[in-house]
């Protein structure tokens, strides 16, 4: 038997990279994202996408991607481009490729469709089948009402993002800003979509990513904006520019008191329910109270930290007999 594929790999910073930019992707290999991902669509013109294909191709095989997560964003199935990027791009590197993005999702047949396509690739190129992830993008109304059959529509799918552009566009959202609050709204009227993607990510085990933040000369509205989607527990943020990489990786690690926190309440827990330490379904640590909850919340902050490759500065002690 194959080893399980790990769906739930470091996205804090999910680096967008026009695919027709030879400069651009090799610039990208060497800064600190923990996602890269070749752009097919927005990024590139419609004369440029089929040989951008190709350059996609080519760096993929040829670049030095060690520690990122190596992902392809083709057009939408409503475009005539989506089935050669797909073909084109796995074909020639799915041996040095992660996941499909697929934008523009509306219902779940666009996944089932994209799955198969994958599928029939695999198994004509010998790769191992299921082996290449789906990243599912949400950018209107439609797909929003139709995310939780999205997110269950293939195993191959990891992630759901919120693509903010076309969404506040599909709804008429007023404003021009992408990422910013509407004027004459004191709410915030991003809450409810961020919400809606996150529980049927977290519903089905997948991460949630937030969208982009265009105004890249803006840093502190950039962090901002991540800081709401951390809040609220999304996995990462897409980043448009080089400067905004560290930002996304620093808000959406935990800061090293949470961390070692998380650690130390993990090893309390472990200690106190074992034979050794009373066999307790609660405890005290310090001044806290810990438990079986508390041990589900410490998972997840030391979770986020391990895989930002984060070290403990303290150690549990257990208490003298």
């Amino acid at each position: 038997m194959t080893a399980p594929i790990n769906r739930l790999r470091p996205r804090r910073s999910c680096l967008a990279v026009p695919g027709s930019n030879p400069r651009f992707l090799e610039k990208a290999q060497g800064l600190p994202a923990d996602q890269v991902f070749l752009d097919l669509e927005d990024a590139c013109a419609p004369l440029a996408k089929p040989e951008a294909r190709h350059t996609i191709v080519k760096f993929l095989n040829e670049g030095d991607w060690t520690g990122k997560t190596r992902v392809v964003r083709v057009n939408d199935w409503t475009t005539e481009w989506t089935y050669r990027d797909v073909v084109t791009v796995v074909e020639g590197a799915g041996h040095n490729l992660d996941c499909i993005m697929l934008p523009k999702v509306q219902d779940a047949q666009q996944i089932v469709a994209l799955d198969l396509l994958l599928t029939q690739i695999e198994k004509t190129m010998g790769f191992e089948v299921g082996k290449i992830g789906i990243e599912a993008q949400i950018e209107n109304a439609q797909g929003l009402n139709n995310v939780n059959a999205i997110a269950t529509a293939s195993q191959r799918v990891e992630t759901i993002i919120f693509g903010p552009a076309d969404f506040m566009a599909s709804i008429n959202m007023k404003s021009l800003v992408v990422g910013e609050q509407p004027p004459g709204y004191d709410a915030d009227a991003y809450h409810y979509i961020l919400m809606k993607i996150l529980m049927a990510a977290r519903a089905n085990n997948l991460q949630a990513i937030d969208g982009p933040y265009l105004q890249i000369r803006n840093p502190e509205g950039y962090k901002a904006v991540a800081k709401r989607a951390a809040a609220l527990g999304f996995d990462g943020k897409w980043v448009l520019h080089p400067d905004q990489v560290a930002a996304a990786n620093e808000i959406f690690s935990p800061s090293q008191e949470d961390y070692d926190h998380a650690e130390l309440i993990l090893d309390a827990y472990d200690f106190y329910t074992s034979e050794a330490g009373g066999k307790k379904g609660s405890a005290m640590l310090g001044d806290e109270m810990i438990d079986e909850a508390s041990r589900k919340m410490a998972l997840v902050i030391s979770g986020k930290g391990r895989a930002a490759g984060m070290q403990r500065t303290s150690k549990f002690e257990a208490p003298e007999a």
